[in-house]
């Protein structure tokens, strides 16, 4: 049986498979970012899912593809940790980038392949090689056009009564905004960064309105300009993205992206049935 994950900060996606590319079953975990979890962490929201638990002497393959994996540091603390669970697999473990790859991408064709979730990446392959030229510091410092990025500036926004009362009241029914309750998650509770990010889904709803509007078009412009325009000499090939963010703004990214000379590929929500695809063949 072969495990595929696709793990972003907020939640993974579980595909279990057999040889023939039939699906055994499908659950969902909570993220498994190694950059902002522990072991104990870790192995708990492995612990807290049946179907993973149950499974794991039976798994003999485990693909995973996560957020927080784009170092060997990153990467060989979560092969332990999956090698210690699944005492009879065989771990191979890449960052996100790679699925989103392998679900947008046909085979030995080229692409800027990016994700735009919870946190944002950028990479090019070449057909068989992905090059990145932008080493992630996280989501302090980076994740331009991320969801995290755009629950940053709605707090801000709310906090420094620059959002508009209609918004700013439609903004309070539908989150606590509690400053003690908003510093807890942002500071002592683990995966701030998938927190900010349960506010992105206001802005799109909300993507009409003018303070909303201003917000996403100046973070997917900091994205192009930051990440994609890393490759400017690949300005021939298709843009492809995963992620919620981009799925759901593809129309808005469409233009950015024009604006700069590039062309918008693909926009999934999740990498999932490509990933089955790509390990069956």
């Amino acid at each position: 049986m072969k495990l595929l994950v696709d793990s972003g900060s907020t939640k993974a996606d579980w595909m279990a498979i057999d040889d023939n590319g039939k699906v055994l079953f499908t659950t969902q975990s909570l993220g498994l970012n190694p950059e902002v979890l522990t072991k104990e962490e870790i192995i708990q929201r492995l612990e807290d899912k049946f179907d993973i638990s149950h499974n794991k002497k039976s798994a003999t393959e485990l693909f995973f593809y996560g957020a927080g994996c784009g170092t060997d540091r990153m990467k060989n603390f979560l092969r332990e940790i999956f090698q210690e669970y699944f005492t009879n697999a065989k771990i191979t473990v890449e960052e996100d980038t790679y699925a989103a790859v392998y679900a947008t991408t046909p085979k030995n064709e080229k692409a800027i392949v990016c994700i735009l979730g919870t946190g944002s990446n950028c990479s090019f392959y070449d057909g068989t090689i992905l090059h990145q030229k932008v080493q992630s510091l996280g989501y302090i410092a980076m994740d331009d056009g991320s969801g995290n990025r755009f629950g940053r500036h709605l707090i801000r926004g709310y906090y420094f009564n620059k959002m508009p009362a209609s918004l700013a009241n439609d903004f309070e029914k539908e989150f606590n905004v509690d400053p003690d309750f908003i510093k807890n998650k942002l500071y002592k509770e683990p995966n701030p960064n998938a927190y900010l990010a349960t506010f992105a889904k206001f802005l799109i709803k909300n993507k009409d309105h003018e303070f909303c509007k201003k917000i996403i078009k100046k973070e997917l412009k900091s994205f192009v300009k930051n990440y994609v325009m890393q490759f400017e000499e690949h300005k021939n090939v298709p843009v492809n993205f995963v992620g919620s963010i981009a799925f759901y703004l593809k129309d808005e990214l469409k233009v950015v992206l024009e604006k700069y000379g590039y062309k918008m590929g693909n926009a999934l929500r999740r990498p999932a049935d490509g990933l089955i695809e790509f390990h069956t063949n």
